[in-house]
């Protein structure tokens, strides 16, 4: 282990994200050199359309996953939440750090809460699981589509384009912006997305450099994600439906709530289990299965016949 080949995004969180990993790996191991290979994904290509539009989940990490199949890289650093809940053969998650808070947050203009915000006003998300929770909770407001990087959507605030974004709070910290928060959001008005705040470093399955990724694995945050991915699994879910999910590991404990909604946030299903900490996976089966038997299934059927070419809100032109 000379060289340890990184690939990532080229975005700012997605560089120190990496940068993240990368500088951990250089204190553990001075002998190795360490490089960063930035990999344009579909994602980041196509920034005039919605991510549905495009593929939904994995448009952010299919062509890192093909260099890192091809042996152009040694190690993928993804955002756990952008990683499908089935891998391509041959890759395996080698660790999952501890992470960062997951909670969805409001960027707005003069600093107002949600509930201070006028009626009408203009919230910027490009996330339908985001675009429902708010609707369900505000319907008066206009939710519409934006795309871009952090600082492209701070930018389009700034310029008035939006009376507030819905960001996640993990991204803002991470390139040093957390000031820019509003207000946090209870889990109750908008449950973040399943594994949000959380990285998933990437290797060849039965490669020996997953041994030494393990000094970075986090359990009580790899037992959480495990919840929160099997609840996605089990619904078949993506980016093209809205569905949110949060763990929360306490000792031997896990509690978990979960969330599924139709786009406009008229109907919302809202659900909440606990066990112990080796019954996690099941405890986040289980509590997509309750969901289903109340009426999810329904709507994620409807949801999933509906073409989705943006996120614009009710109020929205």
């Amino acid at each position: 282990m000379n060289v340890i080949r990184i690939g990532t995004r080229g975005s700012a969180l997605a560089l120190a994200q990496s940068g993240w990993v990368r500088q951990r790996l250089e204190e553990k191991y001075p002998g190795v050199r360490v490089e960063t290979v930035t990999i344009k994904t579909s994602g980041d290509r196509f920034l005039a359309v919605s991510a549905q539009a495009i593929g939904g989940k994995g448009i952010f990490v299919k062509e890192i996953e093909e260099a890192l199949l091809q042996s152009e890289i040694d190690l993928a650093v993804h955002s756990m939440k952008d990683l499908p809940t089935e891998l391509p053969s041959g890759l395996t998650v080698a660790a999952v750090p501890e992470r960062e808070d997951p909670r969805d947050v409001l960027v707005s203009a003069g600093h107002r809460s949600l509930k201070d915000l006028p009626r009408g006003s203009r919230i910027g998300t490009g996330s339908l699981r985001r675009r429902a929770q708010i609707l369900n909770h505000r319907p008066d407001l206009s939710v519409v589509p934006i795309r871009g990087n952090i600082d492209t959507r701070l930018k389009k605030l700034e310029r008035g384009e939006f009376d507030g974004l819905i960001m996640a709070l993990a991204g803002l910290k991470r390139i040093g912006q957390e000031e820019r928060v509003s207000e946090c959001l209870a889990p109750e008005i908008c449950l973040s997305a399943v594994a949000q705040g959380a990285l998933a470093l990437e290797a060849r399955s039965g490669d020996p450099l997953i041994d030494e990724m393990s000094f970075l694995h986090h359990l009580p945050t790899a037992m959480e994600v495990l919840a929160e991915r099997e609840f996605l699994r089990c619904l078949g879910g993506g980016c093209q439906i809205p569905v949110g999910a949060r763990a929360w590991v306490n000792g031997d404990q896990v509690r978990i709530m979960g969330v599924v909604a139709d786009t406009d946030g008229q109907r919302l299903l809202r659900g909440e289990i606990a066990g112990t900490g080796n019954e996690a996976g099941r405890l986040g089966q289980e509590l997509a299965q309750r969901l289903l038997e109340q009426g999810a299934g329904a709507i994620l059927a409807t949801e999933r016949s509906v073409p989705k070419r943006g996120v614009s809100g009710r109020g929205s032109k």
